[in-house]
């Protein structure tokens, strides 16, 4: 969670908008008020929002930093798919339809492959859920922790089969949706682990969008799928 999620307010939000909105807060959350909100933490966290948003020069390096960050994982992802498009580019060029039935694709790469993909995907909702019963409970947190150690090694079976055998040309597409849905799911598995360093939710927030990319990218492949059936 940034700074403006932080004190509810928008990134273009006016100097005077800023302090109401912490003043507001601050009454809402303070340990001496009588609100059920009351949190000390939470006035530590506000009070570190406001001393960088309400000042011009620290507001104007964290506003930078937070367009850094979006330009980067955009980036990253731009490159990811670029390297995917080159990958099946190369791999189709190389690939002899005779190698292997068509069947014996959807059997043996695409099925098991997109099966992987949900078991990935489908626990995280559950698995948030759980967490946010407390965030700093040890105990949840290694739940949550080996749930993504066993999304890594799905990820990487996944990987293995996809790349196990050349896919027929006439399943091109499939085989590139399921590619990008991985690539999807890897991004989004690292987002999530530095979530459990951090405790930042903008990681949390980045993590579960990738996933629900991936699921969007899988689902198209299934859809390509059925139109050979």
């Amino acid at each position: 969670m940034n700074y403006y999620e932080i004190l509810q307010v928008k990134t273009n939000a006016s100097s005077i908008e800023i302090k109401q909105a912490y003043r507001k807060l601050v009454k809402k959350f303070h340990p001496d008020s009588q609100h059920e909100n009351a949190n000390h933490d939470h006035i530590i966290t506000l009070n570190a929002a406001y001393e960088v948003l309400s000042d011009a020069k620290n507001r104007y390096i964290y506003d930078q930093k937070l367009k850094e960050k979006f330009n980067n994982s955009v980036n990253h992802r731009h490159n990811n798919s670029h390297h995917a498009t080159s990958y099946y580019q190369y791999n189709r060029q190389q690939q002899k339809q005779d190698e292997f039935s068509q069947f014996r694709w959807l059997k043996e790469v695409y099925l098991p492959v997109f099966n992987l993909i949900n078991k990935i995907i489908y626990p995280l909702e559950t698995e948030i859920e759980e967490l946010s019963a407390d965030l700093f409970d040890d105990r949840l947190m290694l739940e949550f922790t080996n749930y993504l150690d066993s999304c890594h090694f799905r990820l990487e079976k996944a990987k293995n089969i996809l790349t196990s055998q050349p896919n027929p040309s006439i399943y091109a597409g499939i085989a590139a949706n399921l590619y990008y849905g991985l690539n999807h799911i890897m991004d989004g598995i690292e987002e999530l682990e530095r979530f459990t360093q951090t405790y930042d939710d903008y990681y949390l927030h980045t993590g579960r969008e990738l996933f629900n990319l991936a699921e969007e990218i899988s689902q198209n492949a299934s859809e390509m799928a059925q139109k050979f059936n």
